[in-house]
């Protein structure tokens, strides 16, 4: 008797397109690909793009919502073991992608807790904007966002301006504090924010906005070293922290 071998059949690759970018920093742009037919997410998973048959996961910005797929990247260049964003850096408006058929991901928001502190490095605060916009194109209330981000200049804060005006509109479900970690370089000088690394402040701000270990959930997203800092200070004191970690290498 012979036993048949199961073949796994990868998803076809869908063919999508860039239909906008936005530069921030040398380093870092905000950009939207079509959305192909019947591609669905939930706030805080991710999509598989590629260029040149090379194929990176970006966590997505947008809200299941929108018409765009939305993402935040940072450059990593070839010589520090860049892949596919110097290939994405170089494409504009028009230029043709790749995208995987589905998106994966459990880095999701759990409605179980009220608070959520949400910390992130400079690009890990997207898929917490597709929490927020989610949260509040559905109109739903009786939890919070605190959002706690870091970056080394004010200039990396990509969402700065949409988190602050969230903040003065839903002051009950929104709260914003960025911080960066260079305040004294000549490119923070109009910077008048909260100061030091976001790691090494989460615990004053927890005080601060007096959370507990009942009804909060910490959410770490971005630099490795900020995540295992993060569930360092606050695993030992009873919070439960769910992670999402950004390499950078792609």
């Amino acid at each position: 008797m012979t036993t048949a071998r199961r073949t796994r059949i990868r998803p076809k690759l869908a063919e999508t397109h860039i239909l906008e970018r936005r530069e921030l920093t040398p380093d870092h742009w905000l950009m939207w690909i079509e959305k192909p037919d019947g591609f669905t997410f939930k706030p805080g998973q991710y999509c598989t793009i590629g260029a040149e048959g090379i194929e990176r996961a970006y966590s997505i910005a947008s809200a299941p919502h929108e018409d765009r797929i939305e993402l935040f990247i940072e450059l990593v260049p070839y010589e520090e073991g860049g892949h596919l964003t110097p290939l994405l850096y170089a494409l504009q408006t028009g230029d043709k992608l790749t995208i995987r058929p589905r998106a994966k991901g459990i880095f999701l928001f759990n409605p179980n807790f009220k608070n959520h502190l949400l910390v992130a490095t400079v690009t890990g605060v997207v898929p917490y904007i597709s929490f927020i916009r989610d949260y509040l194109h559905k109109g739903e209330t009786g939890h919070r966002f605190f959002v706690l981000e870091g970056a080394s200049y004010d200039d990396e804060f990509g969402y700065d301006d949409e988190l602050s005006r969230y903040a003065a509109e839903y002051p009950d479900i929104v709260t914003f504090i960025p911080t960066v970690s260079r305040p004294n370089e000549e490119r923070n000088s109009n910077w008048q924010g909260e100061k030091g690394r976001v790691n090494a402040i989460v615990e004053e701000q927890v005080e601060r906005l007096g959370l507990n270990t009942d009804d909060t959930l910490i959410y770490a997203c971005g630099h490795p070293g900020m995540i295992e800092d993060v569930k360092t200070r606050l695993i030992p004191k009873g919070f439960t922290v769910d992670e999402e970690r950004f390499w950078k290498e792609d």
